[in-house]
């Protein structure tokens, strides 16, 4: 399970920002009309996008007529929009505005047939624009979009050993497209206490239906705000009396008294010496601060990390069984 320095990007010399800033509009985009396609899920779970070979992709959307998938591939600079009787649709993605991508979109769309109407106020953004008014051109460098693409599987790799150690209900690994963050959330089965709601840019409705159980959550996330740089976090909702305070691991990860969550910087996962490790020693630490404070049946809950390509205590399986 552990893995060489170099499999980890280096995304310490690139100017992410602009680049992920243009993405996390766009992806909004596809997102929300997943959103206004699918029914929904608990935890806003038929929202997300998910990381790919190529890229981020819906997966697959039904529709009556036709289902579709919507995919950023980030290796060819496209996003692609394809149907279950074989069409494929291409929108460039260059330096351009998100009025030119939302209209190219809802144009695939309506040539498809598919009626949708979403709302065009990007979520979870202080200070946004409609889509079809954000006529501003914007930087999209597809160097670093591949670049950001890498560290996404990085990730996802780790965090889907690491999800492998629990056994009650637990999330996907999804990116969700609100705040752009690649995340996996545990559940203790209990519910929580109604949240209060307020959240910036995200309806109580959202809100209390996301947090309606107990969870600890992690997840990667590009940095904003007072937080400078990509970096791996980690909370729990309700958060139990002392969480903060609880030791984490590696040493380089700190509690963020502002955010209320543990923050561990990607750079330190890059360059540490088994990247793996230092990431699932996080990942561990900071779950068990939050599942050993609120008493959690960690018992009945756990179990050690999934064996590859056979069941738990058991063989491997046979070419002929």
């Amino acid at each position: 399970m552990s893995s060489h320095p170099t499999a980890w990007p280096d995304l310490s010399k690139l100017d992410l920002q602009p680049t992920i800033e243009t993405l996390h509009l766009w992806s909004q985009i596809a997102g929300k009309v997943r959103l206004m396609m699918t029914p929904w899920l608990n935890h806003s779970w038929h929202v997300p996008l998910y990381v790919s070979a190529r890229g981020l992709t819906t997966g697959l959307i039904a529709h009556t007529a036709c289902s579709i998938e919507m995919e950023f591939d980030l290796l060819a600079n496209f996003l692609v929009i394809r149907d279950t009787n074989g069409g494929e649709w291409r929108v460039a993605l260059k330096s351009q505005s998100v009025a030119d991508v939302y209209a190219g979109v809802m144009r695939i769309l309506s040539s498809l047939q598919i009626d949708v109407q979403i709302d065009p106020m990007p979520c979870e953004l202080p200070g946004a624009t409609l889509f079809h008014d954000d006529n501003v051109v914007r930087v999209y460098d597809g160097d670093v979009a591949r670049t950001y693409l890498h560290a996404l599987v990085q990730t996802q790799r780790v965090f889907h050993i690491f999800r492998t150690r629990f056994i009650g209900k637990c999330s996907p690994i999804h990116l969700f497209w609100g705040s752009f963050d690649l995340a996996v959330t545990r559940f203790s089965g209990r519910k929580a206490p109604p949240h209060p709601g307020g959240m910036p840019h995200v309806s109580d409705a959202v809100a209390r239906d996301a947090y309606s159980h107990e969870v600890s959550s992690a997840g990667f996330w590009p940095g904003g705000g007072t937080i400078k740089g990509p970096c791996f976090y980690s909370y729990a909702y309700p958060a139990p009396p002392g969480f903060g305070e609880m030791p984490s691991q590696p040493p380089s990860a700190y509690f963020d008294t502002q955010l209320g969550e543990f923050l561990l910087p990607y750079e330190a996962v890059r360059t540490s010496p088994d990247p793996d490790a230092a990431l699932l020693d996080f990942l561990q630490s900071t779950y068990e601060a939050a599942a050993s404070l609120a008493k959690w049946d960690r018992a009945a809950l756990e179990r050690q990390t999934g064996p590859i390509g056979r069941p738990p205590g058991g063989a491997l399986p046979q070419e002929n069984d």
